[in-house]
């Protein structure tokens, strides 16, 4: 079997090569397309390197749109050269759903895109644009078949990917208290986001809300877990903050290890949207949500969402546990109230949080399996 995969960023290459290894484990499978270092381990040669397209932003991508079109058109050549069983695009719809179009006014190729469109939160036509050029629609979300569905593509729940991350164990837990000097002080994590803008906006509002809580639990420590591309703007930022967190940075040594027992050993967080909140839920760990954009799209986003909760957590779960403060609600005043609630009361959110895990499927097969078996049997090889 031929199959051709399209991956555009990090977190797509992740899925890609999970699913990759599923259906090694199913069937005798040939790989082409476009991954990342992961997808490439798996058996792929990528038909260019796949940072090109990690674009994100109007101002970012006009630079890169006369290129990144030549590169729509060249990998939708390639699937039409190689005229595999199944294309499989994975995220990245401003691109991948680019190649699918031309794919499909070309051939009959079965098209499959790896994670549904968040249609059920604003903008819900997208799923019928969608329909006009995939088939089949692989989601990580439970409540997300329907939406897909109801536009006329399959759609099959896979799991979430967060459900099969380790958790840090009590020796790892010692261990990161050890090397950073923590001893048995509670922990805050406080997670501004991974995008420069975001930090930018957020950090200093989350550094005023620390104000209170810090004068409430003097023995709290503030520990904020970064990434590469954000480092030096939380550095100079939480200069200002009332005490100087513990900044984690994934050049550090046991980088990995030590942000996974961070989650794992902190008894509340702080952190902006996100899919963040579902690796803080797998560890168990309380939050509090908040995030506002620029003041146009804060009210254009407003206007158009369909949900009255932006927090995976919630939504999964069936429950408003997790207290937001998004908008014009996000100020330092009503962020450090509900920290401080969460402090008060941190099992209000555990029955939430077990949910949402069982929900995304801890405990069963993983979700790369899953995912081949659902494309198999979308071929009719299951």
């Amino acid at each position: 079997m031929r199959v051709f995969l399209v991956a555009g960023e990090a977190s797509g290459d992740r899925l890609g090569a999970a699913l990759m290894a599923g259906l090694k484990s199913l069937a005798d499978v040939e790989f082409l397309g476009v991954g990342g270092p992961l997808m490439q381990a798996e058996g792929m040669t990528s038909l260019f390197p796949m940072e090109e397209l990690s674009v994100m932003g109007i101002v970012e991508v006009l630079p890169k749109y006369f290129h990144l079109k030549r590169r729509i058109a060249q990998t939708a050549q390639a699937v039409l050269d190689a005229q595999p069983d199944v294309m499989i695009t994975i995220d990245s719809p401003d691109f991948c759903l680019r190649v699918a179009r031309i794919v499909k006014e070309n051939s009959d190729i079965r098209t499959v895109h790896y994670v549904a469109p968040s249609v059920w939160a604003w903008r819900p036509k997208r799923a019928a644009k969608m329909a006009k050029v995939i088939d089949h629609v692989l989601a990580l979300l439970p409540f997300e078949p329907p939406y897909m569905e109801a536009a006329g593509m399959q759609c099959d729940f896979v799991g979430h990917p967060v459900t099969t991350e380790p958790v840090a164990d009590a020796a790892a837990k010692a261990a990161f208290r050890k090397a950073h000097d923590l001893g048995d002080a509670p922990l805050l994590l406080v997670l501004p986001g991974s995008r420069r803008g975001e930090v930018t906006r957020l950090a200093p509002i989350f550094g005023r809300a620390l104000t209170p809580v810090l004068e409430a639990h003097p023995d709290l420590r503030v520990v904020v877990p970064t990434t590469a591309n954000v480092t030096a703007t939380v550095r100079d930022i939480a200069s200002d903050w009332p005490q100087a967190p513990l900044i984690l940075e994934p050049a550090q040594k046991d980088a990995a290890a030590h942000k996974a027992a961070a989650f794992a050993a902190a008894g509340a967080a702080l952190a902006a949207s996100g899919t963040v909140s579902l690796e803080l839920a797998a560890n168990a760990t309380p939050m509090v949500i908040a995030y506002d954009a620029n003041w146009l799209s804060r009210t254009l986003v407003e206007r158009m969402l369909l949900i009255d909760t932006v927090t995976l957590v919630n939504l999964v779960s069936d429950t408003r546990a997790v207290p937001e403060c998004t908008g014009a609600r996000c100020t330092p005043e009503n962020i450090a109230d509900a920290l401080l609630g969460v402090l008060a009361d941190a099992g209000a959110q555990q029955e939430a949080m077990r949910l949402t895990m069982e929900r995304l499927g801890r405990g069963g097969d993983p979700p790369g399996l899953r995912a081949a078996r659902a494309v198999l049997a979308g071929l009719g090889r299951g």
